[in-house]
């Protein structure tokens, strides 16, 4: 009967998803609509396309267990930070200036957003070689949560879930495009949000309630073979055993979204300038929710050290991804299937989201121009569905190869990928909305700053100072080091024509003829 009870529950989830992305064809017949879905998208749908991109296995699982683990209720910081800078200042200071600069330019992607605003296909060349190569890993830890939970739940292979998963996201995104993400992310979402609101509530109750946990979770201290020595309290304190390296989580996970792509391109598509302001709230909320929770969460993992094997030095067997399946091992089971389909929602929204990116952007900045001189849209939707089949197969492989290697955990993968990515683009988009003296040396510093960075990090790491050899840490300092880099680099190098810049900014400033009928006031 439990058995009965999970796989009816995933039954259910995989069909309303294929039936969306069958649903959606019409709305991915061209370029614009398969991409942007028609840059026609609501607040709510944008809203929860953007924080389910957001929040994926990798948060609940591999963020939420390694965090929770090291800094305690602490830990939640992060899903504030998440809320606050990552959501709601994302939305107010990039929103309206992404989705009325970039249709002016014409630009579907990234890549042609820098070309365009800086008068150079080098540089979309160059945006959309540093998208493929970095989304691939990020895309790969997706699948690494879901091992732990199907094998918790299921005992089935991860090759098989791995394999399901990928099959099931690539049938629905190719069939309807963006418009079949974003109705299938509102869904997913909503799932999430109930998930972890009931996930949540039975852990800590688990334990005796929210205080008693709190208590509980005061009392623990680490033994001098298992990492850094806390004192009693420190992991329910409000800081937290290491408030530095959290600080560089809370940086790397919020600030991060501001130049990732995938992120990024959710404001391209929405539908008006009031749909942005009902959607900065509604993202704010979602992710106050679900990182939050998240995050909470996992602060609490100490309580289950018991559960946990350890081995001669003390390090977790299995790694941090084991604490959050764990936590939640002994559940009902029909919250074990709540949580089930929770985080394969997760991933599979936010994978569904980094391979429409990706194939996009390989689409319309390297193979269309480049490769191929002339490509109508029926060759250009052709090309994206066969580069989505391609980027998931790929992911698949690397996640089986990893998985079976035990090569790195989760938080690595993702550390290394939005390090990467948003160290590279963060600076020079925002500059590029905003600021007019911005340069094209000042895009390449950036984007060769962070991808060198976090190359070096990936190859050479004990060369790195203590502090920025965890990828987290390196990967926000990229970001950090990208704000001073551009403006620098601007001031002492060749400046863009002026009449050109004027132009690209002119739809900020748009003049407006009015006509007006004359009448004879008193003061004539």
């Amino acid at each position: 009967m439990d058995l009965f009870i999970k796989i009816g529950m995933l039954v259910v989830f995989f069909a309303v998803t294929v039936a969306i992305g069958l649903y959606c064809r019409k709305h991915s017949t061209d370029v614009n609509g398969f991409v942007l879905g028609g840059r026609s998208v609501g607040p709510w749908l944008t809203a929860f396309a953007y924080g389910t991109s957001y929040f994926s296995a990798v948060v609940f699982v591999g963020y939420a267990g390694q965090f929770g683990w090291k800094y305690g209720i602490a830990a939640t910081w992060a899903g504030i930070g998440n809320a606050l800078l990552g959501s709601l200042m994302a939305w107010a200071f990039l929103g309206r200036r992404t989705r009325v600069m970039t249709q002016h330019l014409d630009s579907a992607t990234m890549p042609q957003f820098f070309e365009s605003r800086f008068d150079s296909k080098a540089l979309k060349l160059a945006a959309s070689a540093i998208i493929f190569i970095f989304l691939i890993p990020y895309t790969a830890s997706l699948y690494n949560g879901l091992s732990r939970l199907f094998g918790m739940a299921f005992d089935i292979d991860y090759t098989v879930c791995v394999i399901v998963m990928a099959v099931l996201t690539a049938i629905y995104v190719v069939a309807g495009g963006y418009m079949a993400t974003a109705i299938n992310d509102f869904i997913q979402g909503i799932i999430m949000i109930g998930g972890i609101i009931a996930v949540i509530v039975a852990v800590l109750n688990s334990k005796g309630g929210f205080l008693a946990a709190l208590q509980q979770l005061g009392e623990v201290s680490v033994p001098a073979n298992a990492g850094p020595v806390a004192s009693p309290g420190v992991f329910a304190s409000f800081f937290g055993p290491d408030p530095v390296n959290l600080l560089g989580v809370v940086i790397l996970t919020s600030l991060g979204t501001w130049g990732l792509p995938q992120m990024v391109q959710k404001f391209y598509a929405i539908k008006s300038e009031q749909a942005i302001n009902k959607g900065m709230i509604i993202s704010t909320l979602f992710a106050t929710i679900v990182a939050g929770g998240c995050y909470f969460l996992g602060g609490f993992g100490r309580l289950f050290a018991d559960k946990l094997t350890f081995n001669e030095a003390g390090g977790i067997v299995g790694g941090y991804d084991a604490v959050i399946p764990t936590m939640l091992s002994e559940l009902p089971t029909i919250l074990i299937a709540v949580v089930v389909v929770l985080v394969l929602a997760a991933s599979m929204s936010t994978l569904s989201s980094l391979v429409l990116t990706s194939s996009s952007t390989l689409t319309l900045d390297f193979i269309k121009g480049t490769l191929v001189k002339k490509m109508d849209e029926k060759k250009q939707l052709l090309t994206m569905r066969g580069l989505i089949l391609m980027f998931i197969a790929i992911s698949v492989v690397l996640a089986i190869v990893q998985y079976k290697s035990s090569v790195t955990f989760i938080a690595q993968l993702m550390g290394v990928s939005w390090g990467a990515l948003a160290g590279a683009f963060l600076a020079p988009f925002l500059y590029g909305l905003y600021w007019k003296k911005a340069t094209r040396a000042s895009v390449w510093c950036s984007f060769l700053f962070s991808t060198v960075v976090m190359l070096a990090n990936i190859l050479w790491r004990p060369l790195f100072p203590a502090l920025l050899q965890s990828p987290i840490n390196a990967g926000a300092f990229c970001m950090l080091a990208g704000l001073v880099i551009v403006p620098v680099v601007s001031l002492v190098t060749p400046k863009m024509d002026k009449a050109y810049v004027d132009k690209v900014f002119s739809c900020y400033h748009r003049q407006v003829t009015v006509n007006v009928t004359d009448s004879i006031g008193d003061n004539q």
